[in-house]
């Protein structure tokens, strides 16, 4: 199990398909993960320190857990099956230890909220990790993408994302 970190949230402007772009700490390796649009503006908002009238689901579950006497203990991106990301939410309890069934976007979401960390198995990793080097990074445009499908294998959603991000300013807040 490797841990992350949220790298950035990007946007396909021509579909306005969404991803939180995970990074592998320390490491030149990023997880793409397609999010729902809600998913993605209750990460957004939370990342930049905006303050809602009312609270979001992610608030009202981090509130719950905490309420109980609990604590997030972490997230994992735990498998990956048919271009499709499962999570698990590590509660502590009284000494016990829970683990919740959860999307990715939920996940991360309670995540930001609670400060836990974001890890991933290392089989997902495996299949839907793309490792970009830091000189690639910049040198990189929108038409000189071609060496990420090497890298996704045959995840065809992730392949046709991968394809259209902008990384040219990968690592700069958004």
């Amino acid at each position: 199990m490797q841990e992350l970190e949220i790298e950035s949230i990007r946007v396909r402007q021509e579909t306005q398909q969404r991803a939180v772009v995970l990074r592998v700490k320390d490491s030149n390796l990023f997880l793409p993960i397609f999010v729902g649009h809600f998913e993605v503006e209750a990460i957004r908002l939370k990342l930049m320190d905006i303050e809602v009238q009312r609270p979001m689901t992610h608030d009202l579950l981090d509130s719950v857990i905490y309420n109980l006497g609990a604590t997030v203990d972490k997230i994992i991106v735990s498998e990956l099956k048919e271009d499709t990301f499962y999570a698990k939410i590590i509660v502590n309890y009284d000494s016990r230890t829970f683990e919740i069934d959860a999307r990715p976007s939920d996940a991360i979401a309670l995540a930001v909220r609670s400060g836990a960390s974001i890890f991933a198995e290392e089989s997902v990793l495996e299949k839907a990790g793309v490792n970009i080097e830091e000189k690639d990074l910049e040198q990189t445009t929108d038409d000189d993408i071609s060496m990420l499908d090497d890298e996704t294998g045959n995840l065809s959603a992730f392949s046709d994302f991968i394809d259209s991000l902008d990384l040219e300013n990968l690592g700069e807040s958004r």
